[in-house]
């Protein structure tokens, strides 16, 4: 298979909604917006390698994860913390060495922000590269 390009779609009940969601609180930047006659139908995010579109027809959050490593979990947590983001207790250092830490969106789309340490494999050069 040669996957060209990729992107997660999630359905929602109140596109308006999810996108001052997922736009002005978790601070995704809008990709590309579209519709028919003036009206809003879909947005799409830029999720670093991934867009995450959301299409207003319905929602079905359904086991989905969505991954995200991002710099600095603990900054994250106090900015999503009192933007009063449905979360799962405090970010922590899992065993497997990744720092993580559980939020979910208001269509219920789980989502685990992720923190590569400096010291994880991860980080190793043969890894990345």
């Amino acid at each position: 298979m040669d996957v060209l390009s990729s992107r997660l779609l999630v359905r929602t009940d109140d596109l308006a909604a999810s996108t001052a969601w997922w736009r002005d609180t978790l601070g995704l930047s809008v990709a590309r917006e579209y519709g028919a006659e003036g009206v809003a139908t879909g947005v799409a995010f830029f999720c670093g390698g991934v867009l995450v579109e959301f299409s207003g027809h319905g929602s079905d959050p359904a086991g989905l994860v969505l991954w995200l490593q991002v710099p600095d979990v603990m900054v994250e947590s106090d900015r999503l913390i009192q933007a009063d983001v449905a979360h799962d207790g405090r970010p922590e250092r899992m065993p497997w060495g990744l720092i993580e830490w559980w939020i979910r969106s208001p269509e219920g789309v789980r989502l685990v922000l992720v923190e590569i340490p400096k010291d994880h494999p991860l980080r190793s050069r043969r890894v990345l590269e």
